[in-house]
């Protein structure tokens, strides 16, 4: 028996047993090499029917009585490698090519995309607190924060470490002294983060305008500012964003930006724009009223074919990150409910802080609209991982379309599915969820049957 097996529970071997004994195995193995190995698919049930438009006569039909327990196991299609490396793998993969083909071309987006000025930009976060940190220089493991004249904070901790923290020590991101940690501060900036952003881009279009002598309603006519962004979370429990940001003609990537909007151009509209941006937060309960502006660390590096910085780097950085969320902080990956007893749950000491300070201030009527209580699992943040501009490229809803008419065709190739004109062929769909997952059995099965794939090397 494998080792995936050798330590399972009981009655999960039994359920495995069962499965493998069951006259339906080879169809419900079917099912779960169609899903890719999902670990959590959704359950449909119901039917498809094909009719002849002209005749009313039933062509064909498909109906979900004959599988397995009845359903039809779909992919859940999530981009969290935590719940479901799977579908996840797919999620990185199509976010690569996305990204990939707005640098390069391909996937509807020309060649000549290439000669267009593009940089990948890193936005931080200020200090919130000093965290321990992993350094290296020369590949060389350096002290985390040695202070020779350390001060001793009010709590007394002195502010210092001297520890080279591996990169996978436990401690890093958590503060040097939890209780003089800004908890407020980090929760209230990734809340606010999305509007940053959206005020960044602003910004960054008005000096581009600026720059080309026109008014910012004119820009559009002459310049199309296209980006693709994904947060990443920093172990300390704030976001970044990392964005490539491309300059093209009003007609998007098909044509070329004028000739005053160079990669010097959009460097400087870079850092004024981070520079200058900025949220209020009103004041709250005993806390005055506090200005959110990014970090000072900021970079600014162009994306080339052939040089430091390549399309194909940039776009394994994106989609890497695109698949994660929190989990390195230590939280969870699932809504908490403010009733929840939080020291029920594994959490590390730093993510539990700011949970609670999430909890806390979502209770607060004027910082209601920043919904903190609901996206106290995510730290106070609540916008998308992976945006895109509407001019960058292809979408991924684009490749999945493609995917799905790949699959049709492949089905109707091998004689899975009959041929059918649809234009003069009716079909009518009735669906109906019926749950999701697998039993503790079947999922031992499922880590067996896809052991080899790009979903199972990740989770690996």
């Amino acid at each position: 028996m494998p080792a995936t097996h050798a330590h399972a529970h009981p009655h999960a071997k039994a359920g495995m047993i069962a499965r493998l004994n069951s006259p339906d195995y080879d169809r419900w193995a079917a099912q779960i090499h169609r899903t890719g190995g999902c670990r959590q698919p959704i359950h449909l049930r119901g039917k498809v029917d094909h009719y002849d438009r002209a005749t009313g006569q039933l062509l064909h039909r498909y109906t979900t009585r004959t599988e397995p327990e009845g359903v039809l196991r779909v992919p859940c299609k999530t981009r969290r490698a935590s719940r479901c490396p799977s579908c996840a793998e797919v999620y990185r993969a199509d976010t690569y090519h996305l990204i990939r083909a707005g640098l390069i071309g391909g996937k509807g987006v020309p060649n000549t995309v290439t000669s267009h000025p593009t940089l990948f930009v890193t936005l931080t976060a200020p200090s919130f607190g000093t965290v321990h940190a992993h350094r290296e220089q020369g590949g060389k493991a350096l002290p985390c924060h040695p202070r020779r004249d350390a001060e001793t904070c009010p709590h007394g901790r002195v502010m210092s470490c001297t520890t080279k923290h591996n990169a996978d020590d436990a401690r890093l991101g958590e503060p040097l002294c939890p209780d003089c940690y800004d908890h407020t501060g980090s929760v209230l900036f990734n809340a606010l983060a999305p509007l940053l952003w959206k005020r960044f881009a602003d910004s960054l279009r008005r000096h581009l305008a600026k720059r080309g002598v026109l008014a910012l309603k004119d820009l559009r006519h002459h310049l199309t500012v296209s980006f693709a962004k994904v947060a990443e979370y920093q172990r300390r429990g704030v976001v970044h964003f990392h964005a490539v940001i491309r300059l093209d003609g009003p007609g998007g990537p098909t044509e070329s930006p004028p000739t005053w909007a160079t990669a010097d151009t959009l460097t400087q509209a870079v850092r004024h724009a981070a520079r200058v941006v900025s949220a209020l937060v009103p004041a709250i309960d005993d806390q005055p009223a506090r200005l959110f502006k990014w970090g000072t660390q900021l970079d600014i590096r162009p994306i080339t074919v052939d040089g430091d910085l390549t399309e194909q780097a940039v776009a394994g950085y994106v989609a890497k990150y695109a698949t994660k969320a929190a989990e390195c902080v230590g939280t969870l990956d699932r809504r908490i409910n403010p009733l929840d007893n939080l020291d029920a749950f594994n959490l590390r000491d730093h993510a539990r802080r700011l949970i609670t300070e999430c909890l806390r201030l979502g209770a607060i009527d004027d910082l209601a609209d920043l919904r903190l209580t609901q996206w106290a699992h995510m730290l106070g943040f609540r916008g998308h991982f992976s945006t895109r501009s509407r001019h960058y490229g292809p979408t991924l809803g684009d490749l999945r379309a493609a995917r799905e008419h790949h699959a049709r065709d492949h089905d109707v190739t091998t004689g899975r599915l009959p041929l059918f004109d649809d234009d003069t062929v009716l079909v009518i769909s009735e669906w109906t969820y019926a749950g999701k997952g697998h039993s503790a059995g079947d999922l031992l099965l499922v880590a067996a049957l896809t052991r080899n794939s790009p979903g199972a090397a990740h989770e690996r």
